[in-house]
């Protein structure tokens, strides 16, 4: 495909590594679509091209465990550069593993990320001028859970 093909595939531009850092769940219980889960967000670090930031205390990853095979997760926070601005991040993901890596996961235990399927696809808003650009891209990522943090590398569509 030439490159001026208005079809080609995006390729991908590297933006952002996460830690986040995560509580305990609130379980809310059983609902028709699945099992409702909250879990906060108490902090972090990302680390980008030429910006570092917080994640600030607060934010909620709100989880729907579809099946014994497969989480549907939505986490809304913030974001400090340590040049002061801030930054919404909504994000959403799939987790899939085999039942028994999953319920590993749900209990908190370490699993090896090779054995979870974990793609997301985050969204960026910002009144930062230097990452104002955020506003108006697509993103995905991959990740791995850990049972007190949540690693992620976010990549730009180009």
């Amino acid at each position: 495909m030439s490159s001026t093909d208005p079809l080609a595939p995006p390729s991908l531009d590297y933006f952002a590594d996460l830690e986040v850092e995560v509580g305990k769940p609130q379980v809310l219980g059983q609902s028709p679509r699945g099992m409702r889960r909250l879990v906060p967000i108490t902090g972090g670090r990302a680390r980008g091209n030429g910006w570092t930031a917080r994640v600030l205390p607060g934010g909620t990853d709100f989880q729907l465990i579809v099946s014994d095979t497969l989480s549907e997760l939505d986490a809304r926070y913030g974001l400090e550069t340590d040049a002061g601005d801030l930054i919404y991040v909504q994000n959403h993901a799939v987790r899939a593993a085999p039942a028994d890596v999953m319920a590993k996961l749900l209990r908190g235990e370490p699993v090896d990320p090779a054995q979870v399927y974990f793609r997301c696809n985050p969204r960026f808003e910002t009144s930062s001028k230097a990452l104002g650009w955020i506003n108006d891209r697509m993103f995905v990522g991959v990740g791995v859970r850990h049972p007190a943090q949540v690693v992620m590398r976010f990549f730009a569509l180009v």
